[in-house]
């Protein structure tokens, strides 16, 4: 009979390990695929963002996505300059006219128990660079900063009285291409708002009446506008007020 040779011998044996060392390798790999699979798949930031703030209704939530004016539009104030982005700013540049300004478009925003805030700076003019009109309830109001040739700052309108002549009529400096953060708090008590840390309003809004001055009527519901000046806007975000937030506001506003 016929000796096989050594080296088929040895093929034989080498195909036998090697069919054995795949068989031991493929479940290893098989869990490998399988975990890949079952793991998440990456979200993107705004996509975190959302599922958090649905998560935590009190989260903040952006009104900006700092790329496109998604949510918000240019209105007609007649004359007004170009609005647009820019560095992950909103831009809005002097007109022919008084005003230029931006307005929400997206959904109805809060109208009480509610935070907004903001942050704006002045590039070049001298009046109001970031004057917000927000809701108050069924009413609306809007924080003037920078009015009135370029330091005014409160309400416009309490009682119908505008930002320069009502009692939370305040003045301060503004500097050029410097970044101010605005924050409007409106709950069921009251009006606060904040410059920096500064607190520039706290009023209560019982026995008061709340009004907008006619040129901001196009920034309604919620708006920014300025008024012979460039202004850039960027980080604009709201939150509703926590149940603690609105009653600590009620015990103060008594």
């Amino acid at each position: 009979m016929k000796q096989p040779s050594p080296i088929n011998v040895c093929g034989s044996v080498l195909a036998l390990l090697l069919g054995l060392a795949l068989l031991a390798a493929t479940p290893g790999r098989a869990a490998e695929e399988a975990a890949e699979k079952a793991r998440p798949a990456k979200q993107p930031k705004q996509v975190k963002a959302a599922e958090k703030a649905k998560a935590d209704p009190y989260a903040w939530k952006s009104l900006f996505d700092g790329k496109t004016l998604t949510n918000w539009k240019s209105p007609n104030f007649g004359g007004e300059g170009k609005v647009y982005v820019k560095d992950a700013c909103i831009v809005m540049e002097m007109g022919s006219a008084d005003m230029s300004g931006i307005v929400w478009t997206g959904d109805e925003p809060l109208k009480t128990n509610y935070e907004l805030e903001l942050d704006g700076k002045r590039v070049q003019g001298g009046d109001f660079f970031c004057t917000t009109t927000f809701p108050v309830g069924d009413e609306s109001c809007s924080f003037v900063v920078g009015g009135w040739a370029g330091t005014v700052v409160g309400l416009s309108c309490v009682d119908w009285y505008d930002a320069a002549d009502n009692e939370t009529t305040d003045f301060m400096a503004f500097e050029d291409k410097k970044w101010y953060r605005v924050r409007i708090r409106v709950s069921d008590a009251k009006i606060e708002c904040w410059i920096d840390e500064d607190k520039l309003v706290d009023l209560p809004r019982k026995g008061h009446k709340f009004s907008i001055r006619m040129e901001c009527d196009p920034c309604l519901p919620l708006g920014v506008a300025t008024f012979q000046t460039e202004g850039w806007v960027k980080n604009i975000r709201v939150r509703k007020l926590k149940p603690e937030e609105v009653a600590e506001a009620a015990k103060d506003a008594e």
